[in-house]
């Protein structure tokens, strides 16, 4: 994957705290992206935040759910 050009830029990323979202969000993070990070286990995506932070990179980190289609979100 080519991350020449990622450092400073926003990727949000949802999915991420486990599997391929995880590992995408922490290689951006090494290659200088700030990387906001979404998913349903908070407590997960509070981890992955404090990896990140730790190792020198910027994260940070909400619990969404994209399971929802727009018009179960409407009143």
């Amino acid at each position: 994957m080519g991350t020449s050009n990622i450092a400073d830029k926003v990727v949000v990323i949802t999915g991420a705290s486990s599997g391929l979202g995880e590992g995408t969000a922490k290689l951006l993070a090494r290659h200088g992206a700030k990387v906001v990070l979404g998913a349903r286990r908070k407590d997960r995506i509070d981890a992955v935040v404090n990896e990140i932070s730790a190792a020198g990179g910027k994260a940070v980190g909400f619990a969404v759910s994209t399971s929802r289609s727009a018009s179960k979100w409407r009143r």
